[in-house]
């Protein structure tokens, strides 16, 4: 599962992770991946639906820098990602993608955005959202504990998302994965896996 919370000047991508066998590759095993310099997607489901749709927005981000000189918009490109989604329900010989998206980034007027996408080809925006399972108990917390005073800043908004992820995960932070972008930055994923003891002291101690 994913959830995904928008603060004033960042917006945080938290998932938890697989856990990996001794000799695999662990950068194989991502579920937060770059559309663009300034948005990235997080997705649950099928992995190998989800790299389909990932490398179709790709393409369209770089054909749209190409054409109009200009990066996409959140909007744009998930509106792109519902459209692919929602042909795959009605074509002949094909099965929709069975994945559930949260796209987010940041406009050219520096607006945190956050959208989420479904298999069936819907979308809608969020100030905060989770895909995947357990997504209803997250949803449920970032309910109660969304608010102005929660993202004033940017480790508060970090903070937030940790705490929902810890509402689910049950091995502790080994599991756990973050993504954060920044205002007015080029996009810098930032996986960081944290043991359960320094979460206990980046979420507890001021």
């Amino acid at each position: 599962f994913s959830p995904c919370t928008l603060g004033k000047d960042i917006v945080v991508l938290g998932v938890e992770k697989k856990s990996v066998a001794k000799l695999q590759e662990e950068r194989t095993v991502r579920k937060i991946c770059a559309l663009d310099e300034h948005v990235c997607m997080a997705f649950a489901g099928l992995t190998a639906d989800a790299r389909i749709v990932i490398n179709r927005a790709r393409v369209e981000c770089q054909s749209h820098r190409l054409t109009v000189e200009d990066p996409v918009t959140v909007e744009y490109i998930t509106r792109y990602i519902a459209t692919l989604k929602q042909r795959y329900t009605q074509s002949n010989g094909r099965r929709p993608f069975g994945i559930s998206a949260l796209i987010v980034g940041f406009d050219y007027d520096g607006t945190p955005r956050l959208y989420q996408t479904d298999p069936s080809g819907t979308y809608h925006a969020w100030k905060a959202n989770a895909i995947g399972r357990s997504a209803k108990t997250v949803r449920e917390f970032l309910e109660k504990n969304y608010t102005d005073e929660a993202i004033a800043g940017d480790n508060e908004a970090i903070k937030l998302a940790i705490k929902a992820l810890l509402e689910v995960v049950q091995s502790g932070g080994k599991n756990i994965e973050l993504a954060v972008i920044r205002r007015n930055q080029p996009l810098k994923v930032i996986y960081c896996n944290f043991d359960f003891f320094i979460l206990y002291l980046f979420l507890y101690i001021e």
